[in-house]
């Protein structure tokens, strides 16, 4: 891979907007540019030069631009630039929440952010010229403070926003079963019902067509009320296909199905022969066609039907010897059948009892057209009645536009938005799941992130002894009571002199050689630090020189901590 195709991939990396909404890619950009200003200008007050100040600042913006792409080479990069350089410490903080949300796995980490504990502390030693135990110390405190916590702390946040996410799938995966429990025994009530009216009511409707069978063929009777026996025995033999349908359609949603085949003229080839019927009745009925004829779906077919049907039944109840108008248009996109019918003429006799009525018609007929995925209005129109349905052409299938699935007959599945989950895939126990939530994930992670912090904290204290009995014994070496220094006599021999004094090898004594008045030719010098403390921001200092076996000068000066 070239250089050019190497730099494209690893923009497409930086800017995926997978892991990284490109709106936020100005914010970064001017925190990366802040940090290169602050990172450059710390390299030029610690009297660095201007082209290693810029070219640390360059390095600083580039590596928090990559940070996200790259976090395991730029916690090293940013690791080594740190202890080399005083341009990267606060980026530090950054790439280590980088990586230690973004590294898989525990081995992994640990290698890397070892690696760059060894790099950082190397460079920080080798770069500042300082003797190696405490400063050896102190590095990895730093380092373990403003680099692994911050790596933890971004892990364990990931873990736990990981774990939240988990817990709301898992919930609405348990409220879509709930549904699909409650579904299910809503279908088997409604197939129930549906048995109980088939055994019932197809038992009273076939006696009737049976005795209105025998009582067309008796010769007692004339042709008038024959003919009326007729029309009762067509009227009970409708009426079964009827209950069959609609028991088809509470137990799957099907139509005709026990039947075996389509009852004749129940569609909207047989809404003539329903218009014919009603006017032979003595009803004013007119009938107007519009459109160019259409293959319907069978479910879509029927339901026009009855809308037909119901519009005509519900205006013979309702408003006897009003004119109705029944309309069948095929539109380009869909299908609307209507029946419209004005008020009752003025001299119709008043019922003495209302027309037997269920209340229902209008509700089964808003299911029928919500299942085919059409819609139904009805209302008063100008005094009278209108009953309109909108049907869709097609399979006959619900659709979104128009079906409510919150009490769907036939259980159509839903699909919820993108990240809300799928199917159901098992039938586990709610319980069950939550506790193999519970005891896998979120404690094994607590397990982890405890031992870890744990681990931690051991260290820390561990160090912190270290370092402060480090501390005490570097200061032992470097410091001098006052009355020793006035014991020691100039012209002693050095050896018995040394064995009263501190080595001096110490971080108290490390700047002091070139400090002070002039040293005398040819001796070897050792500088101490006075135990009585600092005077404001000086720091009292005794000197003890010494050449050809004896002390020749012991002076006492201050100089600027």
């Amino acid at each position: 891979m070239d250089a050019t195709s190497w730099a494209r991939d690893l923009w497409g990396r930086v800017t995926d907007p997978a892991d990284w909404p490109r709106r936020r890619l100005v914010w970064e950009c001017l925190l990366a540019f802040g940090l290169a200003l602050i990172g450059g200008w710390g390299e030029l007050a610690g009297g660095h030069g201007l082209l290693r100040s810029a070219g640390a600042a360059l390095a600083v913006a580039v590596l928090s631009l990559v940070r996200r792409a790259l976090p395991m080479t730029t916690l090293v990069a940013v690791s080594a630039l740190s202890g080399g350089t005083d341009a990267a410490g606060l980026l530090l903080p950054l790439a280590g929440w980088s990586a230690g949300r973004r590294i898989d796995g525990v081995l992994k980490a640990l290698g890397v952010f070892s690696a760059s504990l060894v790099l950082f502390v190397w460079l920080s030693l080798w770069s500042q010229d300082r003797t190696a135990p405490l400063w050896l110390v102190l590095g990895a405190l730093f380092f373990l403070v403003f680099a692994v916590v911050p790596g933890l702390a971004s892990r364990y946040w990931t873990q736990r926003r990981t774990l939240l996410q988990t817990l709301q799938e898992r919930n609405a995966q348990l409220l879509r079963e709930r549904r699909m429990v409650a579904g299910q025994a809503r279908m088997r009530e409604r197939q129930r019902i549906a048995q109980d009216m088939h055994d019932s009511l197809g038992h009273q409707l076939a006696l009737i067509a049976v005795q209105t069978g025998a009582l067309e063929v008796d010769r007692e009777l004339t042709d008038r009320q024959r003919e009326a026996v007729a029309v009762l025995r067509q009227a009970s033999v409708a009426a079964m296909h009827e209950l069959r349908e609609v028991v088809g359609i509470l137990k799957d949603g099907t139509l005709g199905e026990e039947s075996g085949a389509e009852p004749p003229a129940r569609v909207v080839a047989g809404i003539g022969g329903l218009v014919d019927s009603a006017a032979a009745a003595g009803m004013r009925v007119t009938l107007e066609r519009a459109g160019e004829a259409r293959p319907l779906a069978p479910a879509v077919d029927h339901a026009a039907y009855r809308i037909v049907q119901e519009g005509l039944t519900n205006a013979y109840k309702h408003a006897p010897g009003a004119p109705i108008a029944v309309a069948v248009r095929f539109e380009p996109d869909s299908l609307v059948v209507e029946v419209a019918n004005g008020p009752a003429g003025p001299d119709v006799p008043v019922r003495s009892e209302e027309a037997v009525s269920g209340g229902q018609g209008l509700t089964g007929l808003r299911e029928r057209a919500r299942l085919v995925g059409g819609i139904i209005f009805a209302g008063p129109v100008g005094g009278g009645f209108r009953l309109a349905g909108l049907l869709p052409y097609g399979s006959g299938e619900a659709r979104a536009t128009f079906v409510d699935a919150e009490d769907d007959l036939r259980e159509q599945p839903t699909w919820g938005t993108p990240g809300e989950g799928g199917p159901v895939i098992d039938r586990l126990d709610p319980r069950e799941e939550f506790k193999d939530i519970m005891s896998t994930r979120k404690s094994n992670g607590c397990l982890v992130g405890c031992g870890i912090a744990l681990l931690i904290l051991l260290g820390l204290a561990a160090l912190a002894f270290l370092a402060l009995g480090k501390t005490v014994d570097e200061t032992n070496k470097g410091l001098l009571d006052r009355s020793v220094y006035d014991s020691v006599k100039v012209g002693e021999p050095e050896q018995q002199v040394r064995d009263r004094l501190p080595s001096g090898k110490s971080f108290l004594t490390a700047d002091l050689k070139d400090k002070g008045p002039a040293k005398p030719a040819g001796a070897s010098c050792l500088s101490l630090v006075s135990s009585e403390g600092s005077k404001g921001s000086t720091d009292t200092v005794f000197r003890f020189c010494f050449k050809d076996g004896k002390l020749i000068e012991k002076r006492e000066f201050d100089v600027q901590n």
